[in-house]
């Protein structure tokens, strides 16, 4: 049976969805795990295709800071490298005569340089050396201000700080099934009316040819005032649903997404953040249902809420709603 048959044609169809329609033309997943586009770009000079900011404010921050450190001991190794060229003798101060030791001596010399701290004990002598130290006292101001730009940008940057279990689970729901997915806040910022939206991607045959179509999914709850425990988002499979006729089969064999996109108020930017993220069919489990992530502490005055939990679910028989679209296909 065509997929496309499969669908429900009560379903309705998203048209501005932002991706394209071939199918053909379309490599992999719409959206990677953590919610950016899986596109990538050519016919475009990589200064051009990179905005360098945004790059260094997405670094994960072992990185931001390997790079800032590797930064700071490639350039003062080339001015170091530029004096010992030059002639260490027009460097006043040095008390070695050893190539090594007075190439460290330079180096450091050139610390002292770049970050304007100047111990005065080494100290330029000529104009040659003088006007390196001088340029190299100007682009330390100028790189010393980047870095406390882009610290600042880091700092200061709105952030979700949400985290999603990393499988979706079709479970049982009422007096059906329902395709959930879970999601916390990590971080201790204070998220409000926070809302989701689902949508479902598939590459189908239509005419003759595979094109991308997309469904919205509609869900139990779309909003929560508040957004300070774990949120179990739930599409509920009823007839209305472009998954009511797809089996476990279905899920495990078709290439389907379904793209999550969460938005919330953080008061204390007091800004919109939003968290993106999407789930393969390969990555939905089929019959299981999420273990709750949160509980009363041991005296009774708080409520905890347990990370570790966040990706743990146990079996449930989902097959009486199966055995039902089955029926329905056959």
């Amino acid at each position: 049976m065509a997929l496309l048959r499969k669908i429900n044609s009560r379903a309705k169809t998203e048209i501005n969805t932002g991706f394209g329609v071939n199918s053909t033309d379309y490599g992999g997943r719409f959206v990677d795990k953590d919610g950016r586009p899986n596109i990538g770009k050519v016919g475009i000079s990589l200064l051009e295709r990179i905005s360098w900011f945004h790059a260094m404010l997405a670094l994960p921050r072992w990185k931001f800071l390997a790079l800032i450190f590797l930064f700071y001991i490639i350039i003062n190794f080339g001015f170091a490298l530029v004096y010992f060229i030059i002639g260490v003798e027009h460097l006043g101060g040095l008390v070695t005569t050893s190539k090594i030791e007075q190439f460290g001596e330079a180096y450091f010399f050139s610390a002292q340089t770049f970050t304007t701290v100047g111990y005065g004990r080494i100290n330029p002598t000529g104009f040659l050396a003088s006007s390196i130290a001088a340029l190299e006292a100007l682009v330390g101001l100028l790189c010393f201000a980047l870095v406390t730009g882009l610290l600042y940008g880091r700092f200061s940057k709105p952030t979700a700080y949400i985290r999603f279990s990393e499988k979706a689970v079709i479970a049982p729901f009422k007096e059906g099934i329902g395709l959930m997915l879970r999601l916390a806040p990590y971080k201790n910022n204070n998220l409000t009316d926070a809302e989701a939206k689902l949508s479902l991607g598939m590459m189908v045959e239509e005419n003759g040819k595979m094109v991308n179509k997309f469904f919205p999914l509609e869900l139990e709850f779309a909003r929560v005032n508040a957004l300070s425990l774990s949120w179990t988002i739930v599409h509920p499979i009823t007839e209305e649903s472009p998954l009511y006729k797809l089996t476990p089969d279905d899920f495990a064999n078709l290439r389907g997404e379904v793209l999550v996109y969460l938005k919330a108020f953080d008061d204390m930017f007091s800004n919109t953040v939003v968290a993106r993220s999407s789930y393969t069919f390969q990555e939905i489990v089929v019959g299981a249902k999420f273990i709750p992530m949160y509980h009363r502490s041991s005296d009774g005055t708080r409520t905890i809420l347990d990370f570790d939990k966040l990706n743990t679910y146990q079996p449930a028989d989902v097959s009486f709603a199966f055995a039902g679209a089955a029926a329905v296909n056959e």
